[in-house]
């Protein structure tokens, strides 16, 4: 289903494992209902706004390790110098 992109074959496993009345498997799939629109798009594109939430995570980092004590410029120079 993943590997081969299949959106209808979502909908056959959804009904399939809705028939199996495991709660913890239901509550689940209440889950992907909820933001159908997003898990089908994860499932058709290749796109991912991982990296992006790899740099907002290491400047959350930075920020913490700096403790507020610095100002914004010594912030962007830290940032920027340490892309790499």
């Amino acid at each position: 289903m993943l590997t081969d992109k299949n959106i209808d074959a979502l909908d056959k496993w959804m009904e399939g494992a809705k028939n199996l009345n495991i709660p913890e498997i239901n509550s689940f799939i209440n889950v992907i209902e909820r933001d159908m629109e997003a898990v089908r798009n994860a499932i058709k594109y290749e796109y991912s706004n991982g990296l992006v939430e790899g740099y907002i995570n290491k400047l959350k980092v930075i920020k913490r390790i700096m403790y507020g004590r610095c100002s914004f410029e010594t912030l962007k120079t830290k940032i920027l110098g340490s892309k790499k």
